[in-house]
């Protein structure tokens, strides 16, 4: 699966633009906030290794993504392929995402079991889920306030932290070997194409 294709399908699951994707695309580096380099961490990796595990996790079918080692392309993207006033919303919500575990089990995201972490990340998946749909409505209106202003430049409202971790798990899950070859069907040197490809309920998507 090429990278276009990896960013069109995040975005078709996630419903919006890939935070980050025109970098990923291009292979350049925007710059960095001075703290990016703490991602690289190896706690840090590890925390982001659990945090895309509990998102996806191994099933019977197919490794998790902890197997993947996302947590380090998560860490290599947000340092590549984000924005300074990105990478430092990311960085935040490492501390926002153990502050809301402390807030709901009493522990940090490390110490809780699968199922109160999978419980955190539902409810966080809703919040950002909210606020998302919240933000685009008010970049949206502020927009067409604004239509007749040739020198409007559009407000850069922060995204949210939590929609940034998912959507980095995912696309790194799928492009890697573990992702295209083992979640998804792959096969190296693909045949003709067939249009009418019978397709059965529960069948796995093809990355080639």
């Amino acid at each position: 699966m090429n990278r276009r294709d990896a960013i069109g399908r995040v975005a078709l699951i996630m419903g919006g633009a890939v935070i980050g994707a025109e970098f990923f695309l291009s292979g350049c580096k925007p710059g960095g906030a001075s703290n990016v380099a703490d991602l690289f961490k190896q706690d840090n990796v590890a925390f982001l290794n659990e945090v895309a595990d509990t998102i996806l996790p191994t099933t019977a079918g197919s490794p998790g993504a902890k197997a993947a080692n996302v947590g380090s392309f998560i860490a290599v993207m947000v340092r590549d392929c984000y924005t300074p006033a990105d990478q430092q919303t990311f960085i935040d919500g490492i501390g926002k995402l153990n502050d809301a575990a402390n807030k709901k089990s009493g522990s940090k995201f490390m110490d809780l079991s699968p199922q109160q972490r999978t419980d955190l990340l539902v409810d966080l998946d809703k919040e950002q889920k909210e606020y998302t749909a919240k933000r685009d409505k008010d970049i949206a209106a502020d927009k067409l306030k604004h239509k007749d202003d040739p020198s409007y430049v559009a407000a850069e409202l922060p995204k949210h932290y939590f929609r940034m971790v998912k959507e980095l798990t995912l696309l790194g899950y799928f492009t890697s070997e573990i992702g295209a070859t083992k979640a998804l069907r792959y096969i190296a040197v693909p045949g003709h194409y067939d249009g009418n490809l019978l397709y059965k309920k529960g069948d796995k998507a093809w990355a080639t």
